[in-house]
């Protein structure tokens, strides 16, 4: 995530000294609409708008990931809750990963 914040940043800033260096009038034509402006200004209102439709675009799927990370960690704390209660029930104590099987363990009949 830092890096394509960094990345982002290198071509706003690139954008920025692109339209400095060429301050000359341009007419933007749309359908209908026209505007007329230095190149400067459309150019950042350009890098400005590719912002917003991508923050918009990833919100969603950003909230999403959000909301299955918190589901699954009060799931996690509520097996883990379970787990504790069920090993005070049978006299044992819980553990958290499982031991490996020993050698007379693999070799006994089931």
């Amino acid at each position: 995530m830092q890096l394509a914040i960094l990345i982002g940043l290198a071509v706003t800033l690139g954008a920025v000294a692109f339209a400095l260096q060429n301050n000359v009038p341009v007419t933007v034509t749309f359908l209908i609409w026209r505007f007329d402006s230095s190149l400067p200004i459309v150019l950042l209102l350009a890098v400005a708008a590719g912002a917003l439709i991508v923050a918009l675009l990833s919100t969603p799927s950003v909230l999403r990931l959000q909301w299955t990370v918190a589901r699954q960690r009060r799931q996690i704390n509520a097996l883990e809750l379970a787990n504790r209660e069920l090993s005070t029930r049978i006299g044992q104590p819980a553990t958290t990963t499982a031991d490996p099987p020993s050698d007379l363990e693999r070799m006994a009949p089931r």
